[in-house]
């Protein structure tokens, strides 16, 4: 899968389409080789960026300081890196990604 990559040292880059201005914050399957996301939050002062990064890190089980947009912080393509998430969090991120 493109838009999720591991690096040897356990991190993680995201590829992710994010769709501010939704009603609810929740994953929407593939757009072109990103995973997108509908945030329940405008892109107004970076909200829909905390948004993002708080629902991942939920989801993913890792504080939010272990997530980084490494760009893409004013666009709805970004790439960010996570640290410290385990395997099982990954797989069933992958899921989110088929359905």
């Amino acid at each position: 899968m493109n838009w999720l990559q591991r690096a040897s040292d356990g991190t993680v880059t995201l590829t992710l389409h994010a769709q501010p201005g939704a009603k609810r914050t929740e994953f929407a399957g593939l757009h072109g080789e990103a995973l997108k996301i509908r945030l329940a939050a405008p892109p107004i002062d970076g909200k829909a960026n905390a948004v993002l990064i708080s629902f991942l890190a939920k989801y993913l089980g890792v504080p939010k300081v272990a997530i980084s947009i490494l760009s893409g912080e004013s666009s709805r393509h970004k790439i960010l890196w996570v640290q410290g998430a385990s395997e099982t969090a990954l797989q069933k991120l992958e899921g989110e990604a088929k359905s």
